[in-house]
């Protein structure tokens, strides 16, 4: 799903990379959520917390955006957010960058709840001690699908994400 065919002309959005620790490893994830709707509009998996991590999520999200559209995007206090070539990408892409005070995150709330209901939905509830890397890896982003298609939210009126996005005419 692409963030174009908005109303807005700024957009806000929350993004933060998390890490999951199963027996096979270290596994990260770097959601950016749209505060409009609360819809996962892109995220990538992997296992470094690395700059592809980040730079691939940003150029999927933010790829198909309208001139006039000059997104907000709220991050985590975290060093991939500080690295040359992440700032130079948000620059480029006409993209507004906030980082809160340390030790307060109002700003990327959207983010924040989201990763705390993958953890209470997901990750604390799978036995994840034989899963390899990958099939954990496969197992968030089949969560993240189904969470954006089938996830009801009263704030929507009841509806999941995409269902939200199709009734407002965003989507098809």
């Amino acid at each position: 799903m692409v963030l174009s065919g908005r109303p807005q002309d700024e957009l806000a959005c929350g993004q933060k990379t998390t890490e999951f620790q199963i027996p096979t490893g270290k596994t990260r994830l770097s959601p950016i959520i749209d505060c409009f709707d609360g819809m996962v509009v892109s995220w990538t998996i992997g296992t470094s917390p690395d700059a592809e991590l980040v730079n691939a999520m940003i150029d999927d999200a933010f790829g198909g955006l309208a001139k006039r559209q000059k997104p907000i995007v709220h991050s985590d206090r975290g060093a991939h957010y500080l690295w040359p070539g992440w700032i130079l990408r948000m620059k480029n892409a006409n993209l507004t960058r906030t980082r809160p005070r340390k030790g307060c995150t109002p700003d990327n709330a959207a983010c924040e709840g989201f990763v705390g209901r993958l953890n209470n939905e997901m990750y604390y509830k799978r036995n994840c001690s034989s899963a390899s890397t990958v099939e954990f890896m496969k197992q968030i982003d089949e969560y993240i699908r189904s969470y954006i298609q089938e996830c009801i939210k009263m704030s929507l009126g009841a509806m999941s994400p995409v269902e939200y996005r199709v009734r407002l005419g965003l989507a098809a």
